[in-house]
């Protein structure tokens, strides 16, 4: 895992690097496929925020993270939708889709608990990966099995990817049938190959384990 610590959810102040290193990291999965390797930011805080601050904190870093990236010229990931309200709906930096984890102090869900505001990033090829490899179906039963463990029962927000849009999940609230997602993707022009590779080159990208 490639940890990134920033000062505060509530601020833009490190989203230029977030967005920067996000999207290396993405760059350097299409490059060196690989499985069980994510991407966490962890904040130094605010400790004390409330499920649902937390949620719109989440979503404004997302927001931000977002524009920066298509500000850069990244397309969204072609294989995955950019609409919130889609069943297919992922988000995208680098041009690779992700699926983000939340955790907090204050997640009423013990497995979304930790002790700093956090964003984990997941790669969706991942996932594709372990399907190819008959092995997703069991890492999914065995996180299940622990959610039951620690909280009772299964979170009511998961589902499969195209059962419905995967921003519910992300904040780890359970969220009311009338949620709308804060959320909006501009079009961009896709990247080159050769413009990651330019990139990565002058940038220096380091590689890092899962």
């Amino acid at each position: 895992m490639t940890v990134y610590v920033a000062r505060s959810i509530e601020s833009t102040w490190d989203d230029v690097a977030i967005q920067d290193k996000l999207m290396r990291f993405a760059w350097e999965y299409t490059l060196e496929p690989t499985v069980f390797t994510s991407f966490a930011v962890v904040f130094e805080g605010p400790l004390g925020l409330d499920e649902e601050t937390f949620e719109r904190r989440l979503w404004d870093r997302i927001q931000s993270l977002t524009d920066k990236d298509a500000w850069r010229g990244q397309s969204h990931d072609p294989k995955v939708s950019a609409d919130p309200d889609d069943p297919h709906f992922a988000l995208s930096f680098g041009g690779q889709a992700f699926f983000v984890v939340g955790l907090h102090p204050q997640a009423s869900r013990p497995a979304r608990r930790f002790s700093r505001p956090t964003m984990v990033f997941n790669l969706h090829a991942q996932f594709q990966m372990l399907r190819e490899q008959n092995r997703y179906e069991k890492l999914r039963e065995v996180i299940l099995d622990r959610d039951v463990k620690l909280a009772g029962d299964i979170n009511p927000m998961l589902a499969r990817h195209g059962e419905s849009s995967e921003a519910r999940q992300y904040s780890g609230r359970i969220s009311e049938a009338g949620w709308a997602c804060p959320y909006s993707r501009k079009g961009t022009a896709a990247a080159t190959g050769q413009d990651i590779l330019e990139t990565i080159v002058k940038g220096g990208v380091t590689r890092h384990g899962g």
